[in-house]
């Protein structure tokens, strides 16, 4: 199976363990947030296209802080791939399985992890050799345990999955203890409430404990 994902941005995603998902309000507020961030240990970011400030942001973050992984979340149109990519973006993921958002990422040479919550979904991400994937919502799916059963008859494959959705520092470590889960994606690392607050040092103290996992 050929892989969307490099072996670099793979390792760093693996080395990373989690992934800070965060939403963006305020451009300004991206540099002193990504610091907090790389403060406490978390040097991978998935900025979700949820704002009209996302797209700035992903940009300042890729260009201010080379050492920080930014990814671009909830690309959810063809439209947004060549944004992200643009923007700096070095991989993307998406809350569910849209085949023309994965053509447009391979038309863009962007690595891409299309959301999965059935078999289904991961055959049809399979027909696009997606070979690391969103598991979303994570938790109100059946956690950890609905997604072991759902992968075995896949582990021949070595797929990989990023869980994201209920997921906490209290459970969070549960996911990581499994060889198929690449990182896990943390909004509570920095929500949107404590970045509107910019409380940099609570969220430099939230990525510390999640990269301790």
């Amino acid at each position: 199976m050929k892989s969307l994902f490099t072996a670099e941005i793979r390792n760093k995603l693996s080395a990373s363990r989690a992934v800070a998902t965060v939403t963006i309000e305020n451009v300004e507020d991206a540099k002193p947030l990504s610091e907090a961030l790389l403060e406490g240990g978390i040097r991978s970011i998935e900025i979700t296209l949820r704002t009209p400030a996302a797209i700035n942001s992903m940009e300042l973050v890729a260009q201010s802080f080379p050492e920080m992984l930014v990814m671009a979340g909830t690309v959810i149109s063809a439209k947004q791939v060549k944004q992200v990519k643009d923007a700096g973006a070095l991989c993307a993921v998406a809350p569910g399985m849209n085949r023309k958002v994965i053509e447009a990422a391979l038309e863009n040479g962007l690595p891409f992890a299309p959301g999965i919550a059935t078999p289904s979904e991961i055959e049809s991400a399979l027909e696009y050799d997606c070979d690391i994937l969103k598991f979303f919502p994570a938790e109100t799916s059946g956690g950890l345990s609905f997604l072991k059963n759902m992968q075995t008859p896949y582990s021949h494959l070595g797929l990989q999955f990023i869980p994201l959705g209920g997921l906490n520092v209290s459970n969070a470590s549960e996911y990581l203890k499994e060889s198929y889960i690449l990182a896990v994606g943390g909004s509570w690392i920095a929500t949107a409430e404590a970045i509107r607050a910019g409380d940099w040092n609570g969220i430099k103290q939230r990525a510390a404990t999640a990269a301790a996992l």
